[in-house]
């Protein structure tokens, strides 16, 4: 829009709070929450100036307010979870920058409507290893980070981590006996499948911070050929594709 056309018109509150014969608060609401559109576009800035658009407003409109959301991303390795979108370069690429329209997983079944608003003023709940793969979770909703961070320490991580070569019986049980010698936080490591050339282990940890897998993989001699994070407390990353996120449903606990 040229700044001849911002300067004329009215704002789309005022005509939606016209066309729909309600307050301009209430207009507001239901352009924010995505119900209303201008020449076949979504707009949800309440502030546009418009003039001769034709301007739709949903028949399925609820002009409530806009709600906190969280959204769960499967991170690819390569990515920072707790680099915020400002310092994204070369050498750093923010987890946060795969949250779009376009990465929106197909099958979500939230039935959330996806709005710009969603992707601002996010947090990222638990942090995860650069390298590695899996579940994060990105929140506006200080109820979510609190129960995260404030119960860090006994909220369960499960991690898929893949280990070069077989782990014999021997070397499980020397891992699992570090928690108690080192004064780690508990953990226990079980094998997922075993080959001579790689071993899958499930490693399920309460208070996990980054490093603690590597270092204790690296103290019984593993050597780590990747890692994914699948479970954060009672959330699953399940059949969400890798690159793709989807929202943290009603019904959805930590």
């Amino acid at each position: 829009m040229n700044n001849a056309s911002k300067s004329t018109g009215e704002r789309l509150s005022k005509r939606v709070a016209h066309l729909r014969g309600c307050s301009r608060r209430e207009a507001e609401q239901l352009i924010e929450a995505g119900w209303v559109q201008v020449n076949g576009v979504v707009t949800e800035e309440p502030m546009v100036r418009v003039t001769d658009q034709t301007i739709v407003i949903d028949p399925n409109a609820s002009p409530m307010a806009l709600t906190d959301v969280t959204l769960l991303l499967h991170k690819p390795p390569g990515f920072d979870t707790m680099a915020p979108l400002g310092v994204a370069g070369k050498r750093v690429k923010p987890a946060q920058q795969l949250l779009q329209l376009a990465t929106h997983w197909a099958q979500d079944e939230s039935g959330q409507r996806v709005l710009k608003h969603h992707f601002a003023k996010l947090t990222a709940g638990v942090p995860l290893e650069t390298a590695a793969s899996g579940l994060v979770v990105f929140t506006q909703d200080w109820r979510v980070l609190r129960k995260l961070t404030e119960d860090a320490a006994l909220i369960e991580h499960e991690f898929l981590v893949e280990v070069q070569g077989e782990v014999s019986a021997e070397a499980l049980h020397r891992l699992n006996a570090l928690g108690a010698k080192e004064q780690l936080p508990p953990f226990k490591a079980s094998v997922n499948s075993n080959s001579e050339a790689v071993t899958r282990l499930r490693f399920a940890v309460k208070g996990v911070h980054p490093g603690l897998i590597a270092y204790l993989c690296e103290r019984a001699d593993l050597h780590i050929l990747s890692m994914k994070r699948l479970r954060i407390g009672r959330v699953t990353l399940a059949h969400l594709p890798q690159g793709q996120w989807r929202y943290l449903q009603d019904g959805e606990r930590f």
